[in-house]
């Protein structure tokens, strides 16, 4: 694509990781705001402290985004904090995502990191979906 003499580059966002069918396990109305993830779903995904993720709520339908910090590793922790507490409810099943924009040469290698959890926010499956056409 042509501008002016300039070439534009145009990002394509693509699912960087999700954690599929995590359990609610807290909420917290009075907390400054955030999720708490167990760190072993972090680590299992590649997502980061700090980092911007959407959640979308399978039992309510509300979508929001919010940022991460990371909850102690082994403890299933997954806790809606500050304000978005109002949007899910202890129980309640969310597929959390994050994103990330790719250049055209970064998108054929791309692969988005996904785990789905069991009832007790354990990993019960891995997998990778890749951006590439087979």
């Amino acid at each position: 694509m042509q501008d002016s003499g300039k070439e534009l580059t145009i990002l394509t966002r693509l699912l960087k990781a999700k954690i599929h069918m995590a359990v609610c396990t807290q909420t917290d109305l009075n907390y400054h705001g955030s999720i708490t993830i167990d760190s072993d779903l972090l680590k299992a995904t590649g997502l980061l402290p700090n980092e911007s993720v959407m959640i979308a709520d399978c039992d309510n339908g509300n979508r929001f985004e919010t940022y991460i910090i990371p909850g102690p590793a082994g403890s299933g922790v997954i806790g809606i904090n500050g304000a978005a507490a109002r949007l899910s409810a202890v129980g309640n099943r969310l597929i959390i995502m994050a994103f990330v924009q790719c250049g055209p040469e970064e998108v054929q290698g791309h692969v988005a990191r996904i785990i789905i959890c069991d009832k007790s926010n354990r990993i019960s499956e891995r997998l990778e979906q890749h951006t590439a056409l087979r």
